[in-house]
């Protein structure tokens, strides 16, 4: 039974390094997209400090994002793409900061105590199919150190995935 270990914080890329390898213990073995996505929202949820939501959105073949597993309130069900932070992440397939969600044009307020959010896109082979969201109640929760260490969390996820024998 996997068990998340206190991670001490003074070093932010230590803290991601650590925290990749305890998410790549909790995946281990386990290639289920739904059921890795659930333990990922929960760990990162559980781990890094100062965040009230934390989830995936994955893309549906209507062409929209639909919400995944997730950690906080409820959300908002669907999202355009090019539409708010995770729509805008996922057409341009990358890694978007958003220091005051309030100043980006178009933002979503599924939580009108969100302040600021971090968008990472889910890439496999090549292709954009998803995207990590989370989401801080403090203004410029996130830096470029978050941003890696999120990306990493995010290809740690993929990668544990068998993405062909799940697709439907």
């Amino acid at each position: 039974m996997f068990a998340a270990q206190e991670i001490v914080q003074d070093d932010k890329s230590e803290f991601y390094r650590e925290l990749a390898t305890q998410l790549g213990a909790l995946l281990d073995g386990e290639s289920d997209p739904t059921a890795n996505a659930a333990n990922t929202a929960a760990l990162i949820f559980q781990m890094v400090p100062d965040l009230n939501w934390a989830g995936f959105y994955f893309l549906r073949p209507e062409g929209e994002l639909v919400v995944g597993p997730f950690q906080g309130k409820p959300a908002c069900v669907r999202i355009a793409i090019g539409s708010g932070v995770c729509g805008t992440a996922m057409e341009k397939g990358e890694s978007i900061i958003v220091e005051d969600v309030h100043a980006f044009p178009g933002h979503i307020a599924c939580d009108p105590a969100s302040r600021s959010e971090l968008v990472v896109p889910l890439i496999h082979r090549d292709r954009v199919f998803g995207v990590l969201d989370l989401d801080s109640p403090s203004p410029g929760r996130f830096d470029v150190l978050d941003r890696a260490g999120f990306e990493q969390l995010a290809a740690i996820y993929v990668a544990a995935c068998k993405w062909e024998e799940h697709a439907g």
